[in-house]
């Protein structure tokens, strides 16, 4: 099979989904955005709830990702079933973190900004 081949067939695939996919890299974008232009620096802010959440939202993928499809998680069989599925979820929970992260970071973060030099 051709690499134009494999891409078409990829593009008949993806076509059903590609509003969702436009939204959720939409709605990254914004939340990225906003969050840090109010201070939000992805390794010096940690949340133990936003990450729990995510991996949440990641294995939840074991369940609704075959729904979503209409598939089955029993019709995983291979090797490279599994391999696909657990990165899919791997990809989910990642998504998930860049989204809930900045999010969590923007509920809880201070309202007001230290003077320099005041306690």
């Amino acid at each position: 099979m051709t690499i134009q081949g494999a891409l078409t067939i990829l593009m008949y695939a993806l076509a059903p989904f590609l509003w969702p996919i436009v939204g959720a890299v939409g709605a990254l974008v914004v939340v990225q955005l906003v969050a840090r232009l109010r201070g939000y620096r992805t390794f010096q802010y940690r949340c133990l709830v936003a990450n729990l959440a995510a991996l949440a939202m990641g294995l939840s993928g074991l369940w609704w990702i075959p729904v979503f499809t209409n598939s089955q998680l029993g019709y995983v069989a291979t090797a490279f079933d599994w391999v696909a599925m657990i990165g899919a979820v791997i990809g989910l929970a990642i998504a998930a973190w860049l989204i809930l992260h900045p999010l969590s970071y923007l509920v809880r973060a201070p309202r007001y900004v230290r003077v320099k030099g005041t306690p």
